[in-house]
């Protein structure tokens, strides 16, 4: 029944597969949406982002218009609340593939003067207004000299000289391409169409329909006639033509003095974009080819040289052994004088380390991240968490952690049973650590940093509903799967040790360097395979691009794994062959040493890259997340280097016959 289960689930994967290959499969959350004409499009808006502070403030913290309804909150998952995400309603009103211009918004209160400061403050600051359109953020071009630069969002005004001026007049450019099949809308929907009106079918079902498939704006800064907008209201046309050039400023911003918005909306049909295309514009990056090249030539390097060190460790070690049981067959009583090395610790390389339950926890909350990062990846690489679907990747990141929680338990705590042969006591202990070591570090440092996201009203601090709700998942859900997982640990039968250990400890011969310094310096090699997707990972979080290579990202990380494994293989046996039995923990750092050189990698990223950030809450913000972001990955990258190293091990002394 099982196989049979398991059968349909790849049949319906395969299903899917070819639908997406053959008729365009559009994934969750990203179906396309058909429109009439003159049907209202929902345009909201996004928090205020800056590249130079990193802390995301509300759109309505400055003195825009709103809109007549009221602020209204759009429905948000959990991701999108722990990004920082508050999208909103907004004033302005669109109708398919109706062109309007000078479009009258309104005209703000007179500045008062902690306005006026926080406006001068936002522009200072380089923060950018997002928009959104049926998913889709509003994109800006800039001609740099011979090169078309893409910005998401527009900035809130310019500094020039010593005056300061606002973006107060945004021309927008709607991309709509015809719909094509007309029997699809009826069953799909984006994720805002439980908030639009009815569709194309209201008008009729011979008019034609329309997807938008680009959302572009071009802001400007119009000095307007104030005696030209006393009477008016929102949405009326303005008495007057407005010139837009991007390249003049005139509306300058002024204490006592009122603010007043325009915008005008055109629609451009365009039959060379179709809907599954249209987050191309937003995925191509400057320098696309290094990026791509880049990898490739990073991936071929590191395989060849990983390649390398696998056969030269291999055979060394099949030529040890056969070597070692030659000597065995031919005179045993020999065997302490012609041999050395690993041969000699076989009494002690099982004794149990020093901080077990430590190690054991450790290892455990590395499987439980190592096997988030994997199964992430690959639903994003598959496109289940499209960058059309905001907050996904976080949500799917959580859900998959705490599903997790049962592989953590098993492993920690059957591992805690193999070190102590078979004892199950405190198997519960050892679970509960489990639940509570990296969440608890992870909840230190997110409160420590919400604390200063909240001095400084930003909406990039958790909210504290959210909080209470992290900490139900945390101790409803994730702690007792992790308990589920260590009491199955529990019954589990333990690892067998191939061979006895002695009572009492054989003394470490002394070493001609500290062997604690090779296992810190075994790290490089796998900071190797990825300081160069690193960097465009770090881009995307710390300066507003969108990261889309998840494929990309999971060959690196399969080949993260195959060399983290390697390296601490290579350098147990080393340890061993020079008569240091206690590799558990340097198993453990030999591959877990990566972290050490990113946290190094992101304060040369914060210094050379970042140079615009600006403020010592920033640079906490970002130190505090990037450390963060490293203990996640010392403990996966060091899972995989000590359990490797720990089959090796046991392979090893397996293999060998002795008396």
């Amino acid at each position: 029944m099982e196989s049979f289960h398991k059968c349909k689930i790849w049949v319906l994967l395969i299903f899917m597969a070819f639908i997406q290959l053959g008729h365009g499969f559009y994934l969750p959350g990203s179906y396309p949406h058909k429109y009439g004409i003159g049907d209202y499009l929902n345009v909201k808006v996004n928090s205020l982002t800056s590249i130079d502070t990193e802390m995301p403030f509300s759109y309505y913290s400055l003195p825009f218009c709103q809109p007549k309804e009221g602020i209204k909150d759009s429905a948000e998952n959990l991701g999108e609340l722990l990004m920082g995400d508050r999208i909103e309603n907004s004033p302005y009103k669109f109708n398919m593939y109706t062109n309007e211009t000078q479009i009258y918004l309104c005209q703000t209160k007179p500045l008062s003067a902690d306005e006026f400061k926080l406006l001068k403050k936002r522009i200072d600051e380089m923060y950018q207004v997002n928009v959104i359109l049926d998913n889709l953020p509003a994109i800006r071009y800039t001609k740099k000299e011979e090169f078309m630069l893409r910005w998401t969002g527009y900035p809130v005004g310019a500094k020039v000289k010593d005056g300061y001026y606002v973006f107060n007049h945004l021309k927008f450019t709607v991309l709509v391409h015809k719909y094509e099949e007309t029997n699809v809308a009826r069953v799909m929907g984006t994720g805002d169409s439980a908030e639009m009106n009815p569709t194309v079918e209201s008008s009729g079902s011979g008019a034609p329909g329309y997807m938008v498939v680009g959302f572009e704006v071009v802001p400007c800064s119009f000095q307007h006639n104030k005696d030209s907008v006393k009477n008016l209201k929102m949405y009326d046309k303005y008495p007057g033509s407005i010139s837009c050039d991007p390249g003049t400023v005139a509306m300058a911003i002024k204490e006592n003095e009122p603010l007043t918005f325009t915008y005008e909306v055109s629609f451009v049909e365009r039959d060379d974009i179709k809907w599954p295309s249209r987050w191309d514009a937003y995925l191509k990056m400057e320098g696309a080819k290094v990026h791509w090249f880049s990898i490739l030539n990073s991936l071929m390097v590191i395989t060849f040289l990983a390649g390398i060190v696998l056969v030269i460790f291999l055979r060394t070690v099949r030529r040890d052994l056969t070597r070692y049981e030659e000597l065995d067959k031919e005179a045993q009583a020999q065997m302490n004088e012609e041999l050395s090395g690993w041969k000699l610790v076989v009494g002690d390389v099982f004794r149990a380390p020093s901080n077990p339950s430590l190690l054991c926890v450790m290892v455990g909350d590395g499987v439980q991240i190592l096997g988030m990062a994997v199964v992430t990846i690959l639903f994003a690489a598959l496109g289940f968490m499209s960058p059309a679907s905001r907050g996904t990747l976080v949500t799917g990141m959580l859900f998959f952690y705490m599903i997790l929680g049962i592989a953590a338990g098993y492993v920690a705590v059957r591992m805690w049973r193999t070190m102590f042969c078979g004892d199950h006591k405190g198997w519960v202990s050892v679970s509960w650590k489990v639940a509570c070591f990296f969440p608890g570090i992870a909840f230190l440092i997110l409160t420590t940093l919400n604390f200063l996201l909240w001095g400084s009203h930003s909406t990039g601090a958790i909210p504290f509903s959210l909080f209470v709700i992290l900490i139900l998942l945390w101790f409803c859900i994730s702690v007792p799967l992790t308990l589920v997982g260590g009491y199955f640990g529990a019954k589990a039968p333990h690892i067998e040790y191939p061979v006895r250990t002695n009572q009492i400890p054989r003394e470490i011969p002394p070493q001609k360097y500290p062997s604690w310094l090779l296992v810190l310096g075994a790290g490089t090699l796998p900071f190797g395979t990825l300081f160069i997707e690193l960097f465009f990972i770090m881009s995307s979080i710390w300066m507003g691009r969108v990261y889309y290579v998840f494929g990309f990202l999971f060959v690196v990380l399969m080949l993260l794994v195959v060399v983290c494994a390697e390296v601490s293989l290579v350098l147990t046996y080393m340890h061993l062959c020079v008569e240091d039995w206690k590799w558990w923990w340097k198993s453990f750092f030999a591959s877990g040493s990566v972290a050490i050189y990113i946290f190094l990698y992101s304060i040369n990223y914060l210094i050379f890259d970042l140079k615009s950030l600006s403020g010592p809450v920033s640079a906490t913000l970002y130190l505090g997340y990037s450390l963060f972001m490293v203990l996640a990955i010392m403990l996966a990258t060091g899972t995989v280097g000590f359990l490797s190293s720990f089959w090796f091990v046991h392979y090893l002394f397996s293999s060998v016959k002795l008396d």
